[in-house]
């Protein structure tokens, strides 16, 4: 897996078109009796090189070690599965994650308030990432493997 730090944020967003993709799981386990981690597996897909140019979706596993905290919930009535908007944030010594819209004015910044009012968000100390395997093979457990 490839860890992010705060200032590859930009270098890592920019590699994929999260909005409109999908979730397909969620997954939230303990590693220990004090470390909470987060494997979101998402499919989404590559930024086209002109306006209206779609590439194939790539299955994309991010991890975050060290959860401090998270909400995922539905309501009665709202689809779920999509991913209408996405932010990561770094604040303080965590990465938080947005997987729902929020709306914000043009050019306004996402603040720590804004990540905490989603229905769909975790905040960890660690982030990975990696394109998924789509041949079903063993995930990895570790993050540096």
């Amino acid at each position: 897996m490839n860890r992010v730090y705060p200032v590859d944020l930009p270098r890592f967003l920019g590699q994929f078109r999260f909005a409109g993709g999908r979730i397909r799981s969620v997954r939230m386990r303990y590693l220990s009796a004090e470390e909470l981690t987060a494997d979101l597996r998402l499919l989404v897909r590559r930024p086209g090189r002109s306006p209206g140019e779609t590439s194939p979706p790539v299955p994309l596993r991010i991890r975050l070690l060290g959860v401090s905290e998270f909400r995922f919930q539905k309501r009665p009535g709202t689809p779920g599965g999509r991913i209408p908007d996405f932010r990561i944030g770094y604040f303080g010594d965590s990465y938080f994650i947005n997987l729902d819209a929020f709306m914000l004015a043009p050019g306004e910044t996402p603040k720590l308030h804004d990540f905490r009012a989603s229905e769909a968000y975790v905040a960890g100390r660690e982030l990975w990432w990696e394109e998924s395997r789509s041949n079903g093979a063993a995930e990895r457990d570790q993050p540096g493997e």
